[in-house]
């Protein structure tokens, strides 16, 4: 009996605690994207004019920005981690995808300069493209301060 409830018990605890982590991690996440908001806000100052057309534009690329990622990271990502057994003419097929998501990048990004810049000004749009750099550096030695301290 006591074993039975062990059984019942270990996968039970696994999950709870799969699903405390996976809640962790998003909340992270959601913290990181509300400081980013914050930050970028700061820097550029934006008029409530201009933020009202700027904010759904920015939300739009960030998204399309994830859906990218997560096609490079976890869909391209694993036929590379199994690049071993693929055949060269897979391989070829998986190189021209990988050159396709590079363009997609690419134009997705210079759209959204294009669509920006009409939005804000030009000094203000690399204004933005240098914030979101200096976040991503803030953000990477916050982390390594973190870690270090451990």
């Amino acid at each position: 009996m006591m074993i039975r409830k062990i059984k019942i018990l270990t996968p039970l605890l696994f999950l709870i605690a799969t699903l405390s982590l996976s809640s962790q991690e998003r909340q992270d996440w959601d913290k990181i994207k509300s400081l980013k908001i914050a930050f970028i806000t700061e820097r550029l100052n934006l008029s409530p004019k201009e933020a009202q057309s700027f904010w759904p534009i920015y939300n739009e690329h960030q998204s399309k920005k994830e859906d990218l990622f997560k096609e490079e990271r976890f869909e391209i990502g694993s036929e590379i981690k199994n690049l071993d057994a693929l055949s060269d003419a897979q391989a070829s097929a998986l190189l021209i995808r990988m050159q396709k998501l590079e363009e997609e990048k690419h134009m997705v990004e210079k759209a959204y300069i294009d669509k920006i810049s009409k939005t804000i000004s030009a000094k203000k749009t690399i204004l933005l493209m240098r914030s979101e750099e200096d976040f991503k550096r803030q953000l990477i030695k916050q982390y390594r301060q973190k870690r270090g301290g451990k």
